[in-house]
C-alpha cells in the first residue's frame, strides 16, 4: 500500500485522458511549458542592473518631460450612472 506500481500510474494516466481529452491536455501543457518560459526569462531579467538596459528605451517620464521622482500620480475618479 506504501508505493503504487506502474499499473496504477496508467490506470490514472487513462482516466486523466478520458475526462480531459487530448486536445485540451495538449492545451495545458503548451501554456504550462509558455509560463515557465517566461518565468525564466524573466528571471534572466530581473537579474540584470539598470544601467545595462539599452539607450533606446526611454521611460514615459522622461518621454514626457516630467521629474522622474514624483510618486503620486492625479487623477479624476468617474462615477458610475
Amino acid at each position: 500500500m506504501g508505493s503504487f506500481s506502474i499499473w496504477h500510474w496508467l490506470i490514472v494516466l487513462l482516466i486523466v485522458v478520458m475526462v480531459f481529452g487530448t486536445k485540451k491536455l495538449r492545451n495545458m501543457g503548451g501554456d504550462l511549458g509558455g509560463a515557465v518560459k517566461g518565468f525564466k526569462d524573466g528571471m534572466k531579467e530581473g537579474g540584470q542592473p539598470a544601467e545595462d538596459k539599452p539607450v533606446g528605451q526611454v521611460t514615459n517620464a522622461q518621454a514626457s518631460g516630467q521629474a522622474a521622482d514624483k510618486t503620486t500620480i492625479d487623477v479624476e475618479a468617474k462615477q458610475k450612472s
